[in-house]
């Protein structure tokens, strides 16, 4: 699912256009935002591409959504 994420006063913000949705990103898996998941303020879970370089921000990105518990 495209993501595209960009640098705001409050922090990292992540729009997923397909759903109109846009989320503060509140938790990730390691330090920045590459290579592994990051959750976001709606409890959504992404599964984050890996960069050498981190892009600049704002990226529009092919991220992975995980299933929450519960969800099929």
């Amino acid at each position: 699912m495209k993501v595209m994420i960009r640098e705001t006063p409050k922090g990292i913000e992540a729009y997923v256009p397909k759903k109109d949705l846009e989320e503060m990103v509140v938790e990730t898996e390691k330090e920045g935002l590459w290579g592994g998941w990051a959750r976001l303020s709606n409890g959504w879970v992404f599964e984050m591409p890996a960069f050498d370089t981190p892009p600049r921000l704002p990226v529009t990105v092919e991220a992975r959504r995980r299933a929450l518990d519960g969800e099929a």
